[in-house]
């Protein structure tokens, strides 16, 4: 004969079901767009009439959920509608350039609610740049509206070999003392919310592929070049980082045999060679002006066929389509996206590399121009945070949640 169960213990396996029914109900509300009624919530879930009722009733005391009041009727009794509430919490993205921070605060849904870019300082310690970085996302919270305790997750992204598992930076090559930064735990602690850290190429790509070029493309590769260059694999829907977290770190890519013996620090041989600064050094009239001054000048010279301009433009692009073929010949993916400064407004650089490109792969590749531009890696952030901000929901779930506005 079986030992019979206990009260405590009946009583532990009711609200172990209830909080797993709990979690069913409020996925269902989460996916939901608009308004959706009991019934809807009944046939997607499987649950009873009585238990949806009961949980439902929950998540509207808790705030989770909006009671919208009687829909129109069609044909019976009017419908109660409700909504999910995305504005239950927050969540923040933190995209750390080289040079520029761009910072973003958003709903559950991960719709932006408000944006900013503040300066990276170069100099002092990582630690004071960060803590820094945290008062000017402080600042972009309160702007918002956004209350204590209502922001759920931080993502940011950094320019550097990510070790996602520590939330650390092992190096970034453009920001002087970054090596071995645990970038995590200083902002958990300056924002008392969970923090998650990712290389900055692999949240460009997941904001693509949320919502820019890479749309419906689950083998995927972004190549980045700006100050830095960089690339990130999606494969089969994830984010390929590699055994040592290096995976993407084409800036180290070995351009030909004359470079074997060449030392190009912690830069790499293509970054040198056709990085930002490279480009520049082919065009004298780019010395000490900003980027997107002399760009411009640069893509509208060679149009009109300045022969020094296009000479600049085909040497960078050969030296990017290698690139570009080598990922494509290795990944296989069936779209890459070109993202970064040097693509911005670009469109005789795009095509030269996509003739290079043409040469060398065996296969088709497809070559397109970033969608979301600059904004890719926080559109990244924004996406990987809201998803912990939702986790986080589920598991305050678990341990009794509670209104937190």
């Amino acid at each position: 004969m079986r030992p019979r169960a206990s009260t405590d213990d009946t009583a532990r396996e009711a609200a172990h079901l209830r909080a797993l029914n709990l979690e069913r109900v409020l996925a269902v509300a989460m996916d939901r767009r608009g308004p959706f009624t009991r019934a809807q919530l009944i046939d997607a879930t499987g649950l009873s009439a009585p238990t949806v009722g009961s949980l439902t009733s929950q998540l509207i005391r808790t705030g989770l959920v909006e009671d919208l009041g009687t829909g129109p009727s069609r044909g019976g009794r009017r419908p109660s509608l409700m909504s999910f509430n995305p504005r239950y919490g927050f969540a923040a993205g933190i995209d750390i350039g080289p040079t520029r921070t761009r910072l973003a605060v958003s709903d559950l849904r991960g719709e932006m609610l408000a944006h900013s870019i503040v300066p990276t300082s170069s100099g002092g310690a990582p630690e004071a740049t960060l803590l820094r970085l945290a008062g000017d996302l402080q600042a972009l919270l309160t702007e918002a509206g956004v209350e204590p305790g209502q922001l759920l997750a931080v993502a940011a992204g950094a320019p550097g070999p990510v070790d996602i598992e520590r939330g650390v930076i092992t190096f970034a090559p453009n920001l002087k003392g970054w090596t071995d930064v645990p970038i995590r735990d200083i902002l958990h602690g300056a924002l008392g919310a969970p923090v998650l850290v990712e290389n900055d190429v692999n949240v460009a790509l997941l904001g693509e592929h949320w919502r820019g070029a890479a749309r419906g493309h689950d083998t995927c590769a972004f190549i980045f070049v700006g100050t830095g260059i960089g690339a990130a694999f999606l494969i089969d829907g994830a984010i390929h980082r590699g055994h040592h977290f290096m995976a993407g770190e084409i800036a180290v890519m070995c351009m030909g045999p004359q470079y074997v013996e060449q030392n190009f620090g912690t830069r790499g041989c293509l970054e040198v060679l056709a990085g930002l600064e490279a480009l520049a050094a082919r065009w004298p009239k780019a010395a000490g002006r900003d980027p997107a001054d002399w760009m411009t000048e640069l893509f509208g010279a060679a149009e009109r066929g300045d022969t020094d301009a296009r000479r600049a433009i085909d040497e960078t692009a050969r030296l990017i389509g290698i690139a570009a073929a080598n990922v494509g010949t290795v990944v296989d993916p069936s779209i890459v996206v070109l993202g970064g400064a040097l693509f911005v407004q670009a469109e005789p650089l795009v095509v030269a590399v996509r003739e290079v490109v043409q040469r060398l792969s065996r296969a088709p590749v497809q070559l397109v121009v970033s969608a979301l531009g600059k904004e890719a890696p926080l559109a990244g952030c924004v996406l990987v945070a809201a998803t912990e901000a939702r986790r986080q929901v589920r598991l305050r779930l678990r341990g009794g949640l509670r209104r937190v506005s």
